[in-house]
């Protein structure tokens, strides 16, 4: 097993290690690879934007191909008092800031929409493996927002690298992946394999 701590050390620095053409072009790949999933006939797309200085998968792809094929698209704002994410529909109207930690926010706050109402989620992270377990920065806002979220709900991580083949140390408040996507593949993850 491979601990959290040496993986998000090693895979925030592989990221670094990215070319700002190299980011784009990945995250083109990815958004490709992820058409061949089977996630695509649902409502409520919730989405991250990236923070551009972390060399996070650029996700405007993947908001074009929800925008054409007329899907509702979420993005959040965090929390940093108590790590939690609320979530507001993006509309023509929506004004997109940086918040203090680079993190790309809606300025003003739109139409709310619960955990409960979203049906897919696009999840960042450092690292991953082949069974599902992600590694992000730490802070757990994505397991405590995924933890509200209906059952049945699609978690789609995406990553600039393949998965591992060694499982990730992880605990009992992580929420594992359903599928993962990178510039290469893209796969529903074996829900036996834990």
């Amino acid at each position: 097993m491979v601990s959290k701590k040496e993986l998000r050390k090693k895979y925030a620095q592989l990221r670094k290690t990215l070319t700002s053409d190299q980011v784009e072009e990945y995250s083109l790949q990815i958004a490709n690879q992820a058409l061949k999933l089977d996630i695509w006939e649902y409502s409520n797309y919730h989405i991250f934007l990236p923070i551009e200085r972390h060399n996070e998968v650029d996700t405007e792809y993947l908001l074009h191909i929800l925008q054409g094929k007329d899907k509702n698209i979420i993005i959040s704002k965090s929390n940093f008092d108590d790590f939690s994410m609320s979530h507001y529909l993006l509309t023509d109207q929506t004004k997109i800031i940086n918040n203090e930690y680079g993190i790309p926010e809606p300025h003003e706050e739109g139409i709310r929409i619960t955990d409960q109402q979203l049906d897919v989620v696009f999840v960042p992270l450092l690292a991953v493996d082949k069974f599902g377990n992600r590694v992000g920065y730490g802070k757990g806002f994505y397991d405590r927002f995924l933890k509200k979220c209906k059952p049945g709900i699609l978690k789609v991580g995406l990553s600039f690298f393949e998965p591992l083949n060694n499982k990730i140390d992880v605990n009992d408040e992580d929420i594992k992946l359903d599928y993962i996507v990178t510039n290469q593949n893209a796969f529903k993850v074996v829900s036996n394999l834990i």
